[in-house]
């Protein structure tokens, strides 16, 4: 939309009427929402007790952060399909964080990441493992070889457990620099 285009629709729509617009666009939607045409239907008692029918239930530990929380997953042919606090875990006690809460849908997320990828010539490319790590390690080497291991700066992830927080800080001293922050402070 331009400019003017926008100035025109913004002086002939005042903030009153936005919102009585915003009322009845949320009420249609929520009609249609819960009108039945055919398409849904009600959940069986068996469909609620187990809507997975031959998964198996997994503890395991919360990746977000480095506390160690509780997650019972759920999982179906190789395929975490559902998650649920662990009530008998000793650090969360039966909690979330709202990160932990999502993890599945973050594992689950069809634009997550999930191989390698350059862009050369304005589009994208996937790349393997080992062509990536190839091209990281001969820049760094490169950068470091020209302009010294101050010319590099490591910033860490609220993702990383503290495992991977020690080595990824060990990697910046091994390279020879101090460089380093955390994405969560900044």
């Amino acid at each position: 939309m331009s400019k003017n285009t926008y100035e025109a629709l913004k002086a002939k729509i005042g903030r009153r009427s936005f919102l009585k617009m915003a009322a009845v666009a949320t009420a249609a939607g929520a009609t249609s929402i819960l009108a039945n045409d055919g398409v849904t239907r009600p959940a069986t008692d068996e469909e609620i007790k187990n809507p997975f029918p031959g998964s198996t239930k997994v503890k395991t530990i919360c990746n977000a952060c480095s506390v160690g929380c509780g997650i019972i997953a759920e999982v179906q042919n190789g395929v975490w399909v559902r998650q649920e606090v662990a009530q008998d875990h000793p650090i969360s006690l039966g909690g979330h964080c709202c990160k932990g809460a999502d993890m599945i849908d973050m594992v689950r997320s069809e634009v997550r990441l999930k191989h390698p990828m350059v862009k050369e010539g304005g589009k994208w490319k996937r790349l393997s493992w080992d062509d990536a790590l190839d091209r990281i390690a001969n820049k760094l080497a490169n950068m470091h070889k020209t302009a010294g291991p101050d010319s590099a700066m490591f910033l860490g992830s609220a993702k990383m457990s503290t495992e991977q927080a020690y080595y990824f800080r060990k990697f910046a001293a091994m390279y020879g620099t101090n460089n380093i922050d955390h994405q969560a402070r900044i």
